[in-house]
């Protein structure tokens, strides 16, 4: 069997247990700027994403995608993914120990080279589109001139982008696993369209949790590169894999539940994780 090497980065901006598969490199996501309690430059004992070719200063605006940048930019992989400290890949659950579980190297292997990208399992919304979905809990003024970018700079994308925001699933977190040459072409895309994003939009009236909304629109637009991808024939079906995610704490599904709600019924914007 032919040898991969594989890099998947974990966003992370504090010190987390990490899986101890060589697949996978903690990073420091935000470190630019960053100090400890004596105003020395925050050391958290992982790589950091203000190394080398990268955009750390935009972390409170692009989130996990600073460290995707940074990887994209600065890792060298045949291929190269994203997950975060409190969100991985799994496969298989393997007992109680959630870290038993995530996503290995050997696991991984036997898809190396067939598939081209993975993502997490798609996110249903049911009642929701991901447009109104979004409108309802964050600015729809952000798709819109997303889409407008979007028009301008790629329109052979318009048709993939006005069909995907009207599903009511997607594949959500900003997580993935891409072969180089999948890598390239959707950073360079993505990072294109947001650049040009954050010179059209204002976000100073926006409250810092709000203000994250690069790293969502990304979430979605994510999927609008698949499907042009498969539409053009770039990729093939069998060339994405959906793997399962697990979350290593637990997420309180009775206060998201009720925010989905003020949401859509009573137009309260969300204001925090869950």
């Amino acid at each position: 069997m032919e040898h991969y090497t594989v890099k998947v980065i974990i966003a992370t901006h504090k010190r987390y247990q990490m899986p101890k598969d060589d697949m996978y490199l903690p990073l420091h996501v935000g470190a630019e700027g960053k100090t400890d309690v004596a105003g020395n430059d925050l050391d958290l004992g992982y790589l950091k994403d203000n190394t080398g070719d990268n955009i750390s200063a935009l972390n409170s605006s692009f989130c996990e995608l600073t460290g995707l940048y940074w990887a994209w930019k600065n890792i060298d992989a045949d291929y190269v993914g994203l997950v975060h400290y409190r969100r991985h890949f799994c496969i298989k659950k393997k007992g109680r120990n959630l870290f038993d579980s995530v996503l290995s190297y050997r696991e991984l292997r036997p898809y190396l080279g067939k598939v081209k990208v993975f993502t997490p399992n798609k996110r249903n919304y049911y009642i929701e589109t991901l447009y109104s979905h979004y409108a309802h809990t964050h600015y729809s003024n952000q798709l819109d001139e997303t889409r407008k970018i979007i028009y301008e700079k790629y329109p052979d994308y318009i048709k993939s982008y006005d069909e995907v925001i009207q599903r009511t699933y997607g594949y959500m977190f900003n997580m993935m696993i891409m072969d180089r040459e999948s890598l390239n072409e959707y950073c360079s895309w993505l990072f294109d369209i947001l650049f040009e994003l954050s010179k059209r939009i204002e976000i100073p009236e926006l409250s810092a949790f709000q203000g994250r909304f690069y790293g969502r629109i990304s979430e979605i637009i994510f999927n609008v590169w698949l499907d042009y991808q498969m539409k053009s024939g770039t990729l093939r079906k069998n060339q994405i894999k959906e793997i399962p995610c697990i979350h290593m704490e637990k997420i309180n599904w009775g206060k998201k539940g009720i925010a989905f709600l003020n949401a859509k019924f009573l137009g309260k914007k969300y204001e925090g994780s869950f």
